[in-house]
């Protein structure tokens, strides 16, 4: 039997509704013409996403990677330790784990299956926070759990508010995933669902403060449960309320470490796909992608190799892609605004502190303030900030008798006039003295280190020095995020298109971007998201 274009799921599985005339039968646009072979650009977890999910479809995929190991931001960084004592591996991008199922789901379109490939843990508690009265209060994903712990340190009001949080935030996620995330939208009418007028029933469209106010009354549970809106790039006073899924996601669904650490995701992942005959070819960079009349040919690497394509998959940070590889610069993409950056410090050292747990937040007195001198590009006065200490929950990713910390400072982004390279070492001071009131002794006790200022950030190709990418206000989400789908033939796929940052949202980037290419998967869009 000829089958059109684009009528074959996952597997080769015939997809009927792609044979159904009209835009609605035919359900999201697909690139055009030939998809036989598949370039894909970036081995970041979204391009290793989109590479499993078209491994065994008959295609031939190659994957390019300018360093030397797959995981892009969640690649490992490895720096040998004092005195040829072993090494510590630590690693520089995300370290907060969530949504195990979508990297299951990564490799089921494998036929494989997650648990022989990766060791994944819960971790416990999620957080650990602390405020400037000295209190003290641990997140847990266990609903009764993190009641009983609410009631302890607040009272019982509280703790009934945050069950009827839970309900609120459980729905959002219901009416949100199906419909506004884990989809490719080609247009604002493709919102229009009974699952939009859900969302507006419960207050999704209204602003995420008032909204978490509306359930939690003390000040400790709302920053512990509005938080999140900070890895949209937004306020919690401004971001909306459809954003409280964020914490759903981390503090309701749970938070998970794989042994090995987070660099042991995307190590996983490669590695399966390549058993499935996809191609990696390391320490390769692409310069441009050769294109006439909004149909990509091939690709150029540095090397002066010209790689022929039938589909070119972008990973690369969006805006940096376009303008770098596409030689293209839409006014669409040149008018984001972008998510305030961060000052990031690993640091291997000689002492641990046994009141740390895997993952801190420390919070500082100021709150909504914080928030507005972020945003109108002026460093923090009085600073939250976040403190990993992934040894805590495997030992073996540093030496003997020694730890790793992971130290995130959120700053502006390079639209603020700071000048990183002479206020770095300044900067750095003033961290270490933020952390010694939490954890006494810590500068001195750093045998090695590793620090990234937002202009660093920008050096590694990230727009702005922003790693969270384009921010999340209303105007640069869903449909009017940037698209997934330039010319005929060129997909990209990550945090700065749909459906936004995060773990689990490049995850679902990477199966939106295979989409493009097969068509939609009747067997994943039967049984996901029941």
């Amino acid at each position: 039997m000829n089958l059109p274009p684009n009528t074959l799921g996952r597997g080769n599985r015939f997809d009927p509704v792609a044979l159904l005339p009209g835009r609605i039968g035919r359900g999201p646009r697909t690139v055009t013409g030939p998809t036989d072979t598949v370039v894909i650009v970036g081995a970041g977890l979204a391009g290793l996403s989109t590479a499993m999910r078209l491994a065994r479809t008959g295609r031939q995929v190659i994957v390019l990677e300018r360093d030397l190991v797959p995981g892009g931001r969640a690649a490992l960084r490895a720096v040998p330790a004092p005195g040829g004592n072993g090494e510590y591996r630590f690693d520089p991008g995300p370290t907060v784990l969530t949504m195990p199922d979508l990297i299951a789901d990564c490799f089921d379109a494998l036929g494989e299956d997650m648990s022989d490939w990766l060791n994944l843990k819960p971790v416990e508690p999620l957080y650990r926070t602390t405020f400037q009265d000295g209190s003290v209060i641990d997140v847990h994903s266990d609903v009764d759990r993190m009641t009983a712990e609410i009631e302890s340190a607040i009272g019982p009001d509280e703790a009934a508010g945050f069950r009827r949080y839970v309900r609120f935030v459980s729905k959002l996620y219901r009416y949100e995933m199906r419909d506004f995330i884990d989809r490719n939208i080609d247009s604002p009418l493709d919102l229009v669902s009974v699952n939009l007028a859900r969302l507006a029933a419960i207050g999704g469209f209204r602003r995420l403060a008032p909204k978490v106010n509306q359930y939690l009354k003390d000040d400790r549970t709302q920053r512990i449960y509005s938080f999140q809106a900070m890895y949209a790039g937004l306020s919690p006073y401004d971001a909306l309320a459809l954003y409280a899924v964020i914490a759903y996601m981390d503090s309701v669904a749970g938070v998970y470490f794989p042994a090995g650490g987070m660099a042991a995701v995307p190590t996983a992942m490669a590695a399966a796909a390549k058993r499935h005959g996809v191609e990696f070819r390391y320490g390769t960079e692409v310069t441009s992608v050769e294109h006439s009349g909004g149909r990509a040919v091939a690709v150029h690497t540095a090397n002066g190799e010209r790689i022929p394509a039938d589909v070119v998959v972008l990973n690369p940070d969006l805006p940096v892609a376009y303008r770098d590889l596409l030689g293209r610069s839409p006014f669409r993409v040149r008018r984001l605004k972008y998510s305030p950056s961060c000052y990031l410090m690993l640091a291997g050292t000689r002492q641990n502190w046994p009141g740390a747990a895997h993952h801190n937040i420390h919070f500082g007195g100021a709150w909504k303030g914080v928030f507005d001198e972020l945003l109108s590009g002026r460093l923090m006065s009085d600073p939250s900030f976040l403190v990993t200490n992934p040894t805590a929950s495997d030992a073996r990713l540093a030496p003997a008798n020694r730890e790793i910390y992971y130290v995130l400072f959120p700053t502006p982004n390079l639209d603020a006039p700071i000048d990183w390279k002479r206020l770095g070492p300044v900067y750095r001071e003033h961290v270490l003295s933020q952390l010694d009131a939490h954890y006494p002794g810590f500068g001195d006790s750093i045998e090695v280190e590793d620090v990234t200022t937002p202009q660093d950030w920008a050096d590694r190709g990230m727009e702005r020095g922003a790693p969270f990418a384009a921010a999340h206000s209303f105007f640069q989400t869903g449909p009017f995020r940037p698209g997934n789908l330039w010319g005929e033939n060129v997909v990209f796929t990550g945090s700065g298109t749909q459906p936004g940052v995060g773990v689990p949202m490049v995850l679902v980037s990477g199966r939106l971007a295979a989409e493009r290419i097969t068509g939609p998967d009747p067997v994943y869009a039967s049984r996901a998201w029941r």
